[in-house]
């Protein structure tokens, strides 16, 4: 058995969350935090078998997607005085992990 995490940003969680559904696979999220613009994500936990975890990966890339987005630059400061300026960055898409399973119960 597997441990999928898959972390998504907060914009993707319900594609994810349904496209997950709609290929018989259960999921636990959780709210998170993280990345340097410590925006909000979710973590999906996801016990599977050894078979299915390409299945919960084709899931999650097939509906988590990547944007771009303009975030303030730090200040540089300058012989006027500091000045800030919009920086393009990609966020979104998926980070995953997959971790081995000794033991998973439900009770």
């Amino acid at each position: 058995m597997k441990l999928v995490y898959a972390i998504v940003n907060s914009d993707d969680t319900y594609a994810v969350s349904k496209g997950l559904l709609k290929k018989g696979i259960r999921a636990t999220k959780l709210a998170s935090t993280g990345g340097f613009l410590s925006s909000g994500n979710t973590t999906f936990m996801i016990c599977c078998q050894d078979d299915e975890v390409d299945t919960v990966i084709e899931a999650c890339k097939e509906h988590s997607r990547k944007r771009k987005q303009f975030v303030p630059s730090a200040t540089v400061l300058g012989p006027e005085g500091g000045a800030s300026y919009p920086v393009e960055v990609t966020i979104g898409g998926a980070t995953i992990f997959v971790t081995d399973i000794e033991r998973f119960e439900k009770v």
